[in-house]
């Protein structure tokens, strides 16, 4: 079932994540939009990351999980930006791929059934 989530990034210049080969590279409300809705409906962040890992064998599958039909809308209000999520890809791996993408630059405001 799809979920919607509400994200917030406050600071929109600071929202990368800890290592720039997996960050945001953003610069506006549609550009984050998009990178983000790309990082759901393709494994490629996933690949890029488990590979980087010491042990990319050991890397729970179930992280590179996709859904070709998420959606992701950008808004900017005042000089922070929202972000409207729609997705059936589960929870900690939605909050994984917004580690990676933004760090901890970014906030969960609400979420609800799509």
């Amino acid at each position: 079932m799809p979920i919607r989530y509400y994200i917030s990034l406050k600071n929109p210049q600071q929202a990368r994540g800890g290592d720039a080969a997996f960050s945001f590279t953003a610069h506006g409300a549609e550009e984050f939009a998009a990178q983000l809705q790309d990082a759901l409906r393709s494994d490629a962040l996933f690949r890029r990351w488990r590979d980087a890992q010491p042990d990319p064998d050991a890397v729970d599958p179930s992280l590179g999980a996709v859904d070709e039909a998420a959606t992701v809308r950008g808004e900017s209000d005042d000089l922070h930006v929202d972000l409207i999520v729609v997705t059936s890809i589960p929870g900690s791996v939605f909050k994984h791929r917004m580690r990676l993408l933004a760090g901890n630059q970014w906030e969960l405001r609400d979420v609800s059934a799509a």
